[in-house]
């Protein structure tokens, strides 16, 4: 039976490029997806439709709360290796359903760790979020930091299951890397964050809440960048590590506003508000270390990223009706 990488997550937006790219390096993936309804599921199916095609691919649709699912994907090949994205994502939603968010991500992390020292796989690749730095006043955000104050729920989980996954280490030998991933954007993003959701803001000609006065910054890390990341940490697995993959160039708020309205061509209607509770100032990743294990280094400048995550839009989302859009202005 030939070795197989478990994939979680893998009809989102960082799961789907990752599957797409270990197929492309001859790898076999076991995929797991519950199509949450986070966001609608023919996005998702469109994911994974170079993934369909291949014969080096197999989706379970599923739970990772479900041990017994798990127990069916282990059985059905021999996996060493799990690259764990699956998990309820956001920060203002897990405010919402923080119950729904501790079931999921810590939970289903669990669940995930059993699976895997019952069929004796010991190596895991997870996804953890730069959210757990929190306001952190030290900058550039360093993986030696204190991140015992996380300000929303969904923070909380991610830094449960960085502890999670240093347990099963420690007891069990398993080795891990824990990749703490800096607002990843490009092709396929999730509809709900701010660069596509604002881009069909901008489009339908409707305002954009801005929440404070558009001098947050974040740490846009293009999904390229981040698969290259992950594929490194496939490979190099060893041991114990927290490890930031961003890009080290915070971009503000209004200039990503700026570089949306570049790219499409059209001025958006900007509302201000107060800032939002769980919301973070900036983030701003510290790579030396993703350099050092990883030989980690970002090549996506942000404005390139901008116009191939609209140039993806074009594509896929009613292309003549989006171009005519955009000749319009």
């Amino acid at each position: 039976m030939t070795e197989k990488i478990l994939v979680t997550g893998a009809a989102g937006f960082v799961g789907s490029h990752l599957v797409d790219r270990l197929i492309h390096l001859g790898k076999d993936v076991v995929g797991i997806d519950n199509f949450d309804g986070f966001y609608e599921r023919r996005l998702k199916e469109q994911n994974l439709k170079s993934a369909y095609a291949s014969a080096n691919f197999t989706l379970f649709e599923g739970d990772i709360r479900d041990p017994e699912l798990l127990s069916r994907v282990f059985r059905s090949a021999e996996i060493y290796t799990v690259v764990h994205l699956a998990a309820k994502a956001g920060v203002r939603p897990s405010m919402a359903n923080p119950r729904a968010y501790c079931s999921v991500n810590v939970n289903g992390t669990v669940e995930l760790l059993e699976a895997m020292r019952s069929y004796g796989a010991n190596k895991l690749v997870f996804a953890s979020s730069s959210s757990v730095y929190g306001n952190n006043r030290r900058l550039p955000f360093c993986e030696n930091a204190i991140v015992d104050e996380p300000i929303s729920p969904y923070a909380a989980t991610k830094r449960a299951g960085e502890l999670l996954c240093h347990a099963y280490h420690h007891l069990y030998g398993f080795h891990v890397f824990a990749l703490r991933l800096f607002t990843v954007y490009g092709p396929r993003q999730r509809p709900d964050l701010a660069i596509h959701k604002f881009t069909n803001m901008i489009i339908n000609g409707q305002p954009i809440n801005i929440y404070g006065d558009g001098s947050s910054s974040r740490d846009y890390t293009y999904v390229d960048d981040i698969i290259d990341g992950i594929q490194a940490a496939i490979a190099r697995l060893n041991g114990f590590e927290i490890i930031n993959l961003g890009r080290s160039d915070p971009v503000r708020l209004e200039d990503m506003i700026s570089a949306l309205e570049t790219a499409i061509g059209k001025k958006a209607v900007r509302r201000y508000s107060s800032m939002q509770p769980g919301d973070v100032d900036i983030t701003f990743a510290d790579v030396a270390k993703a350099a050092s294990i990883l030989g980690y280094s970002p090549k996506t400048v942000f404005q390139k990223g901008i116009s191939e995550f609209i140039n993806w839009k074009l594509e896929i989302e009613n292309p003549i009706h989006f171009e005519r859009q955009l000749k319009e202005f």
